[in-house]
């Protein structure tokens, strides 16, 4: 009996913490307009409460799956009693009222994390970042309670097992690509909540940029590592070896990311020098209105994708509208408010203030260009204009070359001065770099690869002129030391953070213009005792046999593999699997991995007289690209470490003493 009214409690802890972000969203906020600070110290305790509640709701649910309680709707139709458990633990993300629950879960949880981190804080600027955040919160507990129910019941007729989670979504990379993928979207709503709260408060100042830039590093390095886990996840689980295909629902993680960049610097501008301030704001609410696009791209039904949820209108309908208000709001404060915390701050044209914002314009054209392929084939879908298809072509053909542009000014950006830099100092800085990138860049594809190739060297020459100006930046700000290890001891974990994450985008371009250019793939049919030779490595099948899994049957090959002049040999095996309960085919590729390649064996279809099509591919420098994936995410996680972000308000902190003291509707000009 306590086992079937599980679900009515995760229900009813979801209405309990509508409640608590009601009072979040409306006491702080109010407080703060009227200067009431009993009304402003309800922030704290209603962030907290909501957050208890909305995970008392998701444990509920998880509960219901570990205990395969078919009662539940949502366990019956995507969970199975044969499913292993930590198969059952990601079902409850894998679906979509599951997945919007875990999102109102990181919701909450940011907000009370933003209120466990910001006891430092002036209150009125604590009480309106954490009324905000309950503001969103109520529309998507509003949202799950109205049309996404995850604890709705099959009564009376109760089926006696479930219907099995997608096949696609059994395997890790499905465990950890979501969760870290919502954590950066909906961290970037803690971001929105600070530019809304400076806007309201007329406070945008070097402190307010010091509060957000952690918050902003972190939710930006989640969602790095969840794009790069989407990645890594469809390369090797959709069995055809490719790792971006631009697919729509790929590009809605691919936008805000873009933004978040931009806002990252955009923020270090304005922390360092005090300007670019209505930029970031905009910039701040631009980024998460983005994942809330995103959100609504997945769980509308407008598209068709693995990785998509609803097919429901009214849902979409519901995300639609909540988009529209938020957005439409913020744009409203912004505008009626952005004049306030404006100020202009001189710098010359070759500064490294121009190019941050150079770079800057960069990564919002690369956004409207991703955004426009996205979403101008729904458009025209829904107004019933026709259908067209926008594919790789279109992308590749615009992006790369933006990418590139934005490389030449990422090589300049470290060694050049804030405010101004002479044309000749930085020249001086920087000739030696451009000849060895261009030296290095044209000669490397020679030894790594049988053939020259102009894509490959011109992708070397961007990630080489990306890193060099690191090293002769390093040097000057350390050839003045006593010793090389004191002048490394002095620099802070932010500039360090900063390197890593210009490393991680070089190492990510070489891994794209070597893959790109230089794989190799063979289609062949294949039988025991059949070779192919691809890449100097001979694949030779052994053995066909048949197996039963947890919850599918297999057919597996064994294949050995020889490279060309070694007496060494490995083995690769492949599997097609049919899983029981949905009666669905899934291909079960074998990777042999390496720093400088991979092996990719996938089989196909079953050609009959124990044949088999198989796909044999050779990658190179293709975990390159997830390498720079989280050296990136490692970037921004290390900037956040950073002492300065930690520093309480003290009289050696004038800056943020000043901030603190300051009267709660005084304007920064």
């Amino acid at each position: 009996m306590q086992i079937q009214m599980i679900p009515e409690i995760g229900h009813f802890a979801l209405v309990i913490a509508l409640l608590f972000a009601v009072v979040q969203a409306v006491l702080p906020l109010a407080g703060a307009t009227l200067r009431r600070p009993l009304w402003m110290a309800y922030a704290r305790p209603m962030a907290t409460g909501q957050f208890l509640f909305v995970a008392i709701a998701y444990a509920a649910l998880t509960a219901s799956y570990m205990l395969d309680d078919f009662s539940v709707i949502n366990v019956a139709n995507n969970s199975n009693s044969m499913l292993p458990w930590f198969y059952k633990f990601s079902a409850v993300w894998g679906n979509h009222e599951g997945s919007v629950l875990l999102w109102s879960l990181m919701l909450a949880g940011w907000g009370y994390y933003a209120v466990r981190y910001s006891r430092e804080l002036p209150r009125d600027v604590v009480a309106r970042v954490i009324g905000v955040l309950g503001l969103v919160s109520v529309g998507f507990l509003l949202f799950i309670l109205l049309t996404s129910n995850p604890f709705e019941r099959i009564l009376p007729n109760v089926p006696q097992d479930g219907a099995d989670l997608n096949p696609l979504l059994q395997d890790i990379g499905l465990i950890l690509h979501p969760p870290m993928l919502y954590m950066g979207y909906v961290g970037f709503s803690v971001v929105f909540a600070f530019a809304i709260a400076a806007l309201i408060g007329g406070r945008l100042d070097a402190a307010w940029a010091r509060w957000a830039r952690p918050w902003t590093n972190l939710a930006w390095a989640f969602l790095t590592v969840g794009i790069a886990l989407g990645s890594w996840w469809a390369y090797y689980e959709l069995g055809w070896g490719g790792w971006w295909f631009w697919d729509p629902v790929e590009n809605a993680s691919l936008l805000p990311w873009l933004t978040g960049t931009a806002l990252m610097h955009s923020l270090a501008v304005t922390e360092k020098r005090g300007s670019f301030k209505s930029w970031t704001l905009l910039l701040a609410i631009t980024t998460f209105s983005l994942s809330l696009l995103g959100t609504f791209l997945v769980r509308s039904g407008v598209l068709t994708s693995v990785h998509a949820f609803a097919n429901d209108p009214s849902r979409g309908f519901f995300i639609l509208m909540l988009l529209g208000i938020t957005v439409g709001l913020s744009l409203l404060v912004f505008a009626l408010r952005a004049p306030r915390v404006s100020h202009k701050v001189g710098f010359s044209w070759l500064s490294r203030d121009a190019l941050l914002l150079v770079n800057n314009i960069m990564l919002v054209i690369m956004t409207v260009t991703v955004l426009m392929g996205t979403v101008y084939p729904l458009l025209l879908d829904a107004l019933n204009l026709g259908k067209i298809s926008v594919g790789p072509p279109y992308f590749n053909a615009l992006f790369v070359p933006l990418t590139l542009i934005m490389a030449i000014f990422m090589g300049m950006g470290p060694v050049a001065r804030w405010k101004d830099t002479r044309a000749k100092l930085l020249i001086q800085r920087l000739w030696l770099a451009a000849v060895l990138a261009v030296v290095m860049g044209m000669a490397l594809p020679l030894i790594f690869a049988e053939r020259w190739s102009v894509a490959v060297a011109i992708g070397l020459i961007a990630a080489l002129w990306i890193v060099l100006p690191m090293f002769r930046d390093l040097f000057d700000k350390t050839r003045n030391a006593k010793s090389l290890g004191a002048g490394l001891k002095k620099l802070s974990l932010a500039y360090w953070g900063m390197q890593l994450g210009h490393l991680g985008v070089a190492v990510t371009m070489v891994g794209v213009a070597a893959v790109s250019n230089y794989e190799i793939e063979r289609n062949v049919r294949m039988g025991v005792g059949d070779s192919a030779s691809v890449a100097g490595y001979t694949f030779t099948m052994t053995e066909l046999s048949s197996h039963r899994g947890p919850n599918f049957l297999a057919d597996s090959a064994i294949i050995e593999v020889q490279r060309e002049g070694s007496q060494r040999s490995f083995t690769m095996t492949p599997e097609k699997r049919l899983y029981l309960a949905r009666g669905m085919p899934m291909t079960q590729v074998a990777l042999r991995p390496g720093f400088f390649r991979d092996l990719y064996v996938a089989m196909g279809e079953d050609l009959g007289d124990n044949t088999w099509a198989m796909r044999i591919q050779y990658k190179p420098f293709v975990r390159w690209l997830w390498l720079g994936g989280l050296l990136m995410a490692a970037g921004g996680v290390l900037a956040v470490a950073d002492k300065r972000y930690r520093r309480l308000a003290t009289a050696q902190d004038p800056e943020r003493k000043a901030a603190l003291d300051a009267k709660p509707q005084e304007a920064t000009t």
